[in-house]
């Protein structure tokens, strides 16, 4: 299987990962996806992933590009073994994210049914786990397509979630108030 095919998969496993979560939780009573409900600026994030997502199965199986957007910067496909080790660090560290979030877990700022704050597990070590893991996946997605649609689709996409973070963050310090600063005076934003 070439990489290109491989980051295909990947990417399949990233997006099933999130899904079968928000299902998982939907069975127990408990809506996951809120994204949008507080803010509708949080759509912003879905033309960067539409975009990522584009570029790689253009890459993969041959989808109409053009031709700039998708010529690589290195003709050496050496950097891609990183970037798919990278895309597979990234889920492995999502999917125990995932299961450290339990039934906290939510896509979005959920003002209407907040559930504890969560701070075992992955968010032992980063108060943001699922969003680095998210930027590491796409930097991975970079480094085996080497293109500008993805590089800059990844950007984005990270200057996006730290805006998602930040918002996040005011959430989360109004509502848990001492016991979230006493977590952020030990836990870092990113890692």
């Amino acid at each position: 299987m070439n990489q290109y095919y491989a980051s295909v998969v990947l990417f399949a496993v990233f997006i099933l990962l999130v899904a079968g979560r928000a299902a998982s939780l939907r069975r127990k009573g408990i809506k996951a996806i809120v994204f949008g409900a507080t803010d509708k600026s949080d759509f912003l994030l879905v033309p960067f992933v539409l975009m990522i997502i584009y570029a790689v199965c253009a890459n993969a199986f041959g989808l109409p590009l053009w031709q700039p957007l998708k010529t690589p910067f290195w003709a050496t496909q050496a950097p891609g073994a990183a970037g798919l080790a990278l895309c597979l660090i990234a889920l492995i560290g999502m999917a125990a994210s995932l299961l450290s979030f339990g039934d906290s877990f939510r896509v979005g700022i959920d003002e209407q049914k907040p559930d504890k704050l969560v701070t075992a597990g992955m968010f032992a070590f980063s108060r943001n786990p699922i969003y680095v893991c998210f930027n590491m996946f796409f930097a991975g997605q970079f480094l085996i397509h080497r293109n500008i649609i993805i590089a800059a689709g990844a950007a984005c996409f990270a200057l996006t979630i730290h805006r998602q973070i930040l918002r996040e963050e005011n959430f989360l310090r109004s509502h848990y108030g001492a016991d979230y600063e006493a977590y952020c005076q030990k836990v870092r934003r990113y890692l």
